[in-house]
């Protein structure tokens, strides 16, 4: 598997060149405080927490570190978006995605009657009654996001991969104009600053921009890194700087033993008193393996890159009504779609980005695509929008953390420092109820 493709084999793998030097057949240290499963942003941004509480830690994956489903996103580190993303409750919009005609979904029918259970109850909790709550949960991880992510940024020495321009939502009609306006609106009462833009000011403030269409919203206060596995490859060397040990492994060998946790690794058998399920996508197999039946979901999602014009993009632009972002990264233009859903180990199919780059070139700028294929990663989705963080109910020393779906870039740091805090019997900064495993699995 490469840095730009899914795979669904858990087998471990050799080291990559870039993660470090450490010649970790020779380790000698088969024993730590704690196994944290899984490389990926939120699995880094915990081990760095565990590390400033004095924990020794392990990391464990069958791959690059960031190569997987935090390779691919927008790197929107998202302040201001705290309104997590709800089933649509409207006829009207479940038809025009279920006949194929808007290109912000698109569904695999044979994949349905497996997803059908997760989008029932994905579809109730978005209701006026349940949604709610699904804000005040999330809530207090965006709230506190970039507060937890910007002290391991600077520690890391990568604050050049950050853009502090934030977002823009533009949009095309003028349902979508009141809908996005009315959204700004309630996002100010949750200390979100969001700047309504006219036309003319739209393109005085990205000048990239084609043409400005009906206006859009500015959101300044969140962050964009714009290579998030640059960003992850730095935090996996400052976790290796402070003692820290990466080792390629399989998860599923993962069993309990007296008191303590063991994996098979290129290492050898490792041994640690608690351990943590930090595997995105798969994090829910691992869950069931161990006898937890989780009604998760997952949301595939694509993009590709493009080479940029003499003028480009300053700013993420979401183009509301056709459901894609442009993101400016290192590499380029980086297009990426909305949600598919589908089977997670299916073959690609990136319908949504052929259909969107088009559109997006009727946008802004876009030179060459610069990828050979589209990249395809896989968002691991809770029926209630909100991520699975605490201790697993039936098995003393064991923790999950994954089901981020969307966010798991902005709520790395902020969940992590909440699961060190539980795993270390530290008073949570925040509620942990929300997050608990025992709301869907006692």
């Amino acid at each position: 598997m490469n840095d730009r493709q899914m795979s669904s084999k858990m087998s471990p793998s050799r080291i990559h060149p870039s993660q470090g030097s450490k010649k970790i057949g020779l380790m000698e240290n088969k024993s730590a405080d704690v196994l944290v499963l899984g490389a990926g942003i939120v699995g880094l941004s915990l081990a760095l927490k565990l590390q400033e509480r004095g924990r020794e830690v392990v990391l464990v994956d069958r791959q690059q570190a960031g190569s997987a489903t935090s390779f691919g996103n927008a790197g929107l580190i998202e302040r201001s978006t705290v309104f997590p993303y709800g089933f649509p409750r409207d006829l009207t919009t479940l038809l025009a995605y279920a006949l194929g005609r808007r290109t912000a979904a698109h569904y695999h029918w044979p994949a349905l009657p497996s997803l059908l259970p997760w989008m029932w109850r994905y579809w109730r909790h978005s209701s006026p009654t349940l949604y709610p709550q699904a804000i005040a949960g999330a809530l207090p991880l965006i709230e506190h996001s970039w507060s937890e992510h910007q002290p391991l940024i600077a520690a890391a020495g990568v604050q050049r991969l950050v853009n502090e321009r934030g977002w823009i939502k533009v949009f095309r009609t003028h349902q979508s104009a009141e809908q996005s306006s009315a959204m700004a609106e309630q996002s100010r009462a949750y200390g979100v600053t969001a700047h309504t833009l006219s036309p003319s000011q739209l393109l005085a403030l990205e000048p990239a921009l084609k043409t400005a269409l009906l206006g859009g919203v500015h959101y300044p206060d969140s962050r964009q890194i714009q290579d998030p596995q640059a960003l992850s490859s730095a935090y996996l060397r400052l976790f290796e700087q402070r003692g820290g040990r990466f080792v390629q492994g399989d998860a599923r060998t993962l069993q309990a033993e007296e008191k303590a946790w063991a994996v098979q690794t290129e290492a050898g058998l490792l041994h640690a008193k608690q351990a943590v399920l930090a595997l995105g996508p798969w994090g829910e197999d691992m869950a069931r393996q161990l006898g937890y039946h989780l009604p998760m979901g997952r949301k595939r999602g694509y993009h590709m890159h493009f080479q940029t014009a003499a003028v480009t993009l300053k700013h993420t632009i979401v183009d509301v009504d056709n459901g894609y972002a442009i993101a400016p990264m290192q590499r380029g233009l980086r297009l990426t779609t909305g949600a598919e859903f589908a089977l997670r180990d299916t073959p690609a199919t990136p319908v949504q980005l052929q259909r969107i780059e088009p559109v997006a070139r009727g946008l802004t700028h876009l030179g060459e695509r610069l990828d050979a294929q589209a990249w395809l990663g896989s968002r691991p989705c809770t029926p209630d929008m909100l991520p699975l963080v605490g201790a697993a109910p039936r098995h003393p020393g064991l923790w999950f953390s994954f089901g981020h779906a969307h966010h798991g870039l902005t709520q790395a740091a902020s969940s992590g420092r909440l699961l060190a805090e539980l795993m270390c019997g530290e008073s949570p900064y925040i509620d942990p109820l929300p997050y608990r495993v025992e709301r869907f699995a006692a």
